[in-house]
């Protein structure tokens, strides 16, 4: 039986759906329209951490204030090390100021997936917003952690050098680096949730590895560079150089610092995006 349609009727197309395909920079121009998430999920970061809070932004200052003066006993009194002619005091507290920052940008960016399942789960957003806003809440902090810097930095009579223009961009290397390592740790601790438990042991065992502590020239000649693939060894010494000059411009580590960050940070957004697909199966 044969069934003959008439002129008259206009033949529909087929439409087929499939799955687009993955590209990297598509994913990268979703964040403009969603611009206005990010800020509402930053501001609701920054509100939640001090919401009920006794000291408030106070914390922002402790956090660095406690280790500083553990350090200043253990580490410049009694084991005497060297603080390249600073006052260890201040040497310590200007390494500690960029560790910090980085130490709970990466711990939030981490666990922040886990944090928020509920939203992976319910509706489609990029969801690159979710770890870079805990990386950029924590910025509030570290603008009052330099603000008591230069307090520290005025009662121990140290004006901050000509080359205090340097210190955005070391800022932003950081940023660059606890977001690189943050959306990693992040899509991995969503599968495996024991990444979450594994992150602060890391970041402990990462602050010895930088100069938070010790000076950059207590390491020998022949591996310092292999040192420098820290991304956080250029930023603290660049930081020292440029508020309290202790040493000329560490130009080499900083450019070390600047690879490293970008490397991290074009990983781990890779990576993460990759993982993307797969993260409402998981949560």
């Amino acid at each position: 039986m044969q069934i003959e349609l008439s002129p008259s009727v206009p033949l529909r197309r087929t439409a087929v759906i499939s799955a687009e395909p993955w590209r990297f920079g598509s994913k990268l121009r979703e964040l403009w329209p969603y611009r206005e998430l990010f800020y509402f999920l930053v501001w609701r970061d920054v509100k939640v951490r001090y919401a009920q809070s006794v000291l408030g932004i106070g914390w922002a200052v402790i956090q660095p204030i406690v280790p500083m003066v553990i350090f200043s006993i253990v580490f410049g009194r009694v084991a005497k090390i060297s603080s390249d002619g600073a006052p260890y005091t201040l040497f310590a507290y200007a390494g500690l100021v960029p560790w910090t920052y980085f130490a709970n940008a990466l711990g939030d960016a981490s666990a922040s997936l886990v944090k928020e399942v509920n939203m992976l789960s319910k509706i489609y957003f990029p969801r690159l917003l979710i770890p870079l806003t805990s990386v950029l809440g924590r910025l509030i902090d570290l603008v009052i952690s330099f603000a008591f810097l230069f307090i520290l930095m005025a009662w121990y009579r140290v004006p901050p050098t000509t080359a205090l223009f340097l210190l955005p961009f070391l800022i932003l290397l950081t940023m660059l680096a606890a977001s690189g390592l943050g959306l990693w740790l992040g899509a991995l601790a969503l599968q495996y949730r024991d990444v979450r438990y594994a992150v602060p042991f890391a970041i402990q065992f990462l602050m010895y590895a930088a100069p938070v502590v010790y000076p950059t020239s207590l390491i020998p000649t022949r591996y310092r560079y292999l040192y420098a693939l820290n991304p956080l060894v250029g930023v603290i010494e660049g930081s020292r150089a440029c508020l309290l000059g202790l040493a000329p411009i560490p130009w080499d580590l900083i450019a070390i610092a600047t690879i490293s960050s970008i490397c991290l940070m074009w990983g781990g957004a890779v990576y993460f995006t990759r993982k993307e697909s797969v993260f409402a199966d998981v949560a």
